[in-house]
């Protein structure tokens, strides 16, 4: 039972699911349930991640970033930034996977700091996350599900960012700035090892904007990694997928069930923004997202709800678990007092936001 200690969001969803088939006997129709987009989609990008962050890339990234800091203050600006920037792109865990070990070694011996700074850098890449479809799983799928343009989500999230930008700034002016020795030089990266990645990143792009077919995206993907580096296709974390697939049946089954459904969706109407907020708070954002889209069309606020709800508890969303984890591993961590600056800092972040997504 070792999985239900690793992933309870997996072990909660599949049990969720199968309690759902009770009230609705397995059929055809549950092939229908499945969004292969986002499935696929996901698949193509995890695996394409894998492979930039193998090469390299991320390390040349922030071996490059780090030349340019002078003292405490600039060093935690450029720690937090590349969270908040590169989620964007790469998604919000993979952000805090690359960059949360780096902070925790440079700033092994400012153990004060570094828990601030972490902190930090979970808000950062949670909210540096929701500009894009990329960002993160919820974007991507309610990206799909409403079937939104490029152009209308990145005019939706852009103001919510550029605050959670202002916010993450005022944040730094709490450090003092000492001096601090020059880091580390910049990685090298190959580009031969690079290039097929990023133009492997490219396919998944144009297979977001719609450009090309998800299906052929996938393909082209999955073969590639099988020829550049074979090992890659098995650091996919499969358990992300399944959950999906797992929360997709359930939706399909309680939208099967027409008192059940019609009870959501009244409820829901008109406080997709509380409810994505709330939700999340117990559940997590990417199945918040999941559950509530199945019920309404009012997509604008529950895209800011579930986004912003990634805020607040530490399982408000799974990325932030992530980083508590890397840093409650170490000898010397305090995991109360990260707890603690963990709730403070979310709260007062999601208490803004939440004011300022409710007059847009």
């Amino acid at each position: 039972m070792d999985w239900l200690r690793r992933d309870p969001v997996l072990a909660a969803s599949c049990a969720a699911a199968l309690l759902s088939t009770l009230f609705v006997p397995p059929s055809r129709a549950y092939l229908s349930y499945l969004d292969l987009r986002v499935l696929c989609l996901l698949s193509s990008l995890m695996v394409t991640v894998a492979g930039l962050k193998k090469a390299g890339a991320f390390a040349f990234l922030m071996g490059r970033i780090l030349k340019v800091v002078h003292n405490t203050r600039t060093l935690s600006a450029a720690l937090i930034g590349v969270c908040f920037f590169t989620s964007m792109l790469v998604t919000n865990d993979v952000a805090l996977i690359t960059f949360v070990p780096l902070t925790i070694l440079m700033l092994a011996q400012r153990q004060r700091l570094m828990a601030f700074v972490i902190v930090l850098q979970t808000v950062a890449a949670n909210l540096g996350s929701m500009l894009t479809p990329l960002g993160n799983p919820q974007n991507l799928y309610l990206y799909g599900r409403f079937n939104l343009s490029a152009g209308r989500f990145l005019s939706i999230m852009a103001l919510p960012t550029a605050i959670s930008l202002l916010l993450l700034c005022l944040a730094l002016l709490w450090i003092r700035p000492e001096a601090v020795v020059a880091p580390v030089e910049a990685m090298p990266a190959c580009p031969k090892a690079v290039l097929p990645w990023a133009g492997l990143f490219c396919v998944c792009l144009l297979a977001v904007l719609h450009v090309l077919p998800y299906g052929l995206a996938l393909a082209v993907v999955v073969l590639a990694a099988a020829v550049l580096d074979r090992p890659i296709l098995r650091s996919v974390d499969y358990s992300l997928l399944l959950t999906f697939a797992f929360f997709f049946l359930l939706i399909g089954n309680i939208k099967s069930i027409p008192a059940v459904s019609q009870g959501l969706s009244t409820l829901l109407n008109g406080r997709e923004l509380t409810a994505g907020i709330l939700l999340s708070q117990v559940i997590s954002n990417v199945p918040a997202a999941m559950l509530l889209a199945g019920f309404t069309e009012n997509y604008e606020p529950l895209l800011l709800g579930v986004n912003i709800g990634g805020l607040g508890t530490l399982i408000a969303s799974m990325a932030s678990v992530i980083s508590y984890k890397l840093y409650a591993a170490q000898e010397s961590a305090r995991p109360g007092r990260y707890l603690a600056l963990f709730t403070g800092i979310n709260l007062l972040f999601l208490g803004v936001l939440w004011a300022a997504a409710a007059l847009l």
